[in-house]
């Protein structure tokens, strides 16, 4: 892929706290195991740190949501391609996959102890990323309310809300690569507390909904042609899978850092395989290297130099399939 590239918009939606197991254990074709149900919302937010990580076997809850809990991502998983070899690029929580999302790199494997998501604080990463890269290549990027790029000295300030996406890509303005969060509310994200559980917070159906508006609006504003669309989960979630991931990278302590937990991702475009189920290696880094990619850029770091660019997802050969209805 390079310039002259069909893809003119890169969308990465990014979802919270679900495994592959936990979502798509039982789609037909995937590698996964069917588990038993959870309430939805569930009553709690399994404990997803490093440490849990490591213990997983012994202590993370081994349940799932059903089809009917979340028909829009089952729906994409049938239309276009669902990933069940991919992987978090870190062993532990949110704040730390974030970065990987932006910059293939974090000095993090457990979130800051601080109010990590209201108050980041000040930036103190000052290196490359994805975004920096699409400036010098006059290319354009928007950070629709991903609290991680506060910590990056470069994308610090810049942040939209979520509901500027839809109106952006109505008017014309999507950016040649978006990244793009909900609200706590409809992030899937489990419920802290027993306010946030009474607000309906970790309904995964709520949140695919939420997911599907979003899509939706690519398609009404006439982008489709030029789109492929990313939708992944940032992290493990602290819910059990029974693949165990590759260690490519150890952490300070000997334990480790690289790969953490499988999770889904859907990959929506014209130009997805269709109903196809993608079994070669994939990671978060992996959509930082197909935006490297189809855009031309030089890469950001050992990392994406050596991680698969989603190749076997698309076909660019093919007829162009339809939008989802």
């Amino acid at each position: 892929m390079t310039a002259a590239s069909p893809i003119k918009h890169v969308v990465i939606i990014v979802k919270e706290n679900h495994g592959y197991d936990n979502y798509f254990g039982t789609f037909p074709g995937g590698e996964g195991v069917g588990l038993p149900a959870s309430p939805n919302p569930p009553h709690k937010d399994p404990d997803h740190r490093h440490g849990a990580w490591l213990k997983r076997d012994t202590s993370a809850p081994r349940v799932a949501f059903a089809r009917h809990d979340i028909p829009h991502y089952w729906s994409y998983a049938q239309q276009y391609t669902v990933c069940d070899n991919y992987f978090t690029d870190v062993a532990g929580p949110s704040t730390p996959n974030h970065l990987m999302l932006i910059m293939a790199d974090s000095a993090l494997i457990d979130n800051p102890k601080t109010n990590y998501r209201m108050s980041p604080g000040p930036p103190i990463y000052d290196q490359p990323s994805l975004p920096e890269k699409l400036d010098q290549a006059g290319l354009s990027w928007g950070n629709y309310n991903g609290y991680a790029f506060e910590y990056i000295r470069y994308t610090s300030g810049k942040m939209k809300t979520w509901q500027q996406f839809s109106v952006d890509a109505a008017a014309g303005k999507l950016p040649s690569v978006s990244w793009l969060y909900s609200d706590g509310l409809l992030s899937e994200h489990p419920a802290d507390t027993a306010t946030q559980l009474a607000e309906g917070q970790g309904d995964v159906s709520k949140g695919s909904l939420w997911t599907a508006g979003e899509v939706q609006a690519v398609v009404s504003a006439g982008l489709w042609p030029q789109a492929a669309i990313f939708i992944t989960w940032d992290d493990w979630g602290g819910w059990w899978d029974h693949v165990t991931p590759p260690e490519v990278e150890k952490w300070t302590d000997g334990t480790q850092f690289r790969y953490g937990g499988r999770v889904g991702c859907l990959v929506l475009s014209p130009y997805a395989r269709g109903g196809y189920v993608s079994k070669a290696l994939h990671s978060h880094v992996s959509l930082l290297k197909f935006c490297e990619r189809n855009f031309g850029l030089p890469p950001l770091n050992a990392r994406t130099t050596a991680a698969d660019g989603m190749e076997d997802c698309f076909d660019f050969e093919q007829k162009p399939l339809p939008p989802p209805q």
